[in-house]
């Protein structure tokens, strides 16, 4: 994998896995909260939640579907993917999709 385009992230699933099904595949898809804590300039401590879109296919698709469920703790890698469509409207939509490469399976709920 190129360092030009690689995201690590650790973080808690926000859903059960959805396994959308192709003729010759499957791909899993699942929301990833990852949180910051940080202290702000009046000294408040704030906490900021990040809400990612993971996709996986082949046999990661096959693991998530198996092992990953809401509230999981997992660790990621992969790249960045941005992709665009037309919803049932006819409106130009876009994404932001982290394609997952590497999965570590950290604890339970």
């Amino acid at each position: 994998m190129s360092l030009r385009n690689k995201v690590t992230l650790i973080g808690r699933t926000g859903k059960d896995v959805e396994i959308v099904k192709f003729e010759n595949g499957k791909l899993a898809k699942v929301s990833l909260a990852t949180t910051d804590h940080y202290t702000n300039g009046l000294g408040e401590k704030v906490e900021e939640t990040q809400w990612h879109n993971l996709t996986a296919g082949g046999k990661l698709a096959d693991i998530m579907e198996k092992y990953v469920e809401k509230g999981k703790e997992i660790a990621v890698e992969g790249k960045i993917v941005y992709r665009n469509y037309e919803d049932k409207e006819g409106i130009k939509r876009f994404t932001t999709d982290i394609r997952v490469e590497e999965l570590v399976l950290l604890s339970g709920k």
